[in-house]
């Protein structure tokens, strides 16, 4: 090889700063091999092998960025399907963790929660937030997973969508586990971070795979 002819792969490398994408890098390459080819010693021409291995680099940071490219067009338009998704529970009644009360007509309040397992008794007990006893749900027996139960406020003076509720379940002398779930109304949906989230009545917002049921 005549002195002062580089490495295009050595050359490449150390333009990499300069050359910023994958089809500048390309044509730097392809000038670089041209001038060796042109240049090379014919008693020492440049090895077949180490052509193709410095074409397969060239190749490999092309395939790279066209990846890059594609995996951002998927996540845009995967990105757009959430959203249409999200739009078809604009209006829907959803349940998530919380220990709130929902209307569900006229001085008629529900909510729901999931049982370990089977109670042979099994009470709800309606609070204000700072957990004053405002009534008591006797429910008799649960069967493990979900359940709901209503709530009659007519005697209640008080604004019922700001009390809290807890359930207390046992089996014979052991307790037994229950996670609160309160339903809420889907006004609004939106996505951050590739993420779905719906806004709920209550202003607040939660995503949707934190989401119980819908119905």
């Amino acid at each position: 090889m005549i002195s002062g002819v580089s490495n295009p792969t050595t050359s490449t490398t150390a333009n990499a700063g300069t050359a910023k994408t994958a089809a500048e890098m390309q044509n730097q390459f392809l000038t670089l091999l041209v001038a060796q080819l042109q240049n090379q010693d014919p008693m020492s021409p440049m090895d077949n092998a180490q052509m193709t291995s410095q074409m397969a680099q060239i190749s490999t940071v092309t395939g790279i960025e066209k990846l890059n490219e594609t995996v951002n067009n998927v996540t845009g338009q995967f990105s757009m399907m959430q959203m249409v998704q999200g739009t078809s529970m604009i209006g829907r009644t959803v349940l998530s963790e919380g220990n709130t009360l929902a209307a569900a007509g006229e001085g008629v309040y529900t909510a729901a929660f999931d049982l370990s397992g089977s109670a042979a008794n099994v009470k709800v007990q309606i609070t204000t937030p700072a957990g004053q006893l405002v009534d008591t749900v006797e429910l008799g027996s649960g069967e493990p997973g979900r359940n709901y139960f209503t709530w009659n406020a007519g005697n209640y003076q008080g604004d019922p969508s700001q009390l809290r509720y807890n359930v207390i379940a046992t089996n014979g002398d052991s307790p037994v586990n229950a996670a609160t779930l309160t339903p809420y109304s889907v006004i609004a949906a939106s996505t951050s971070n590739g993420n779905l989230l719906l806004e709920l009545n209550n202003g607040s917002s939660i995503a949707y795979s934190n989401i119980k049921a819908v119905y």
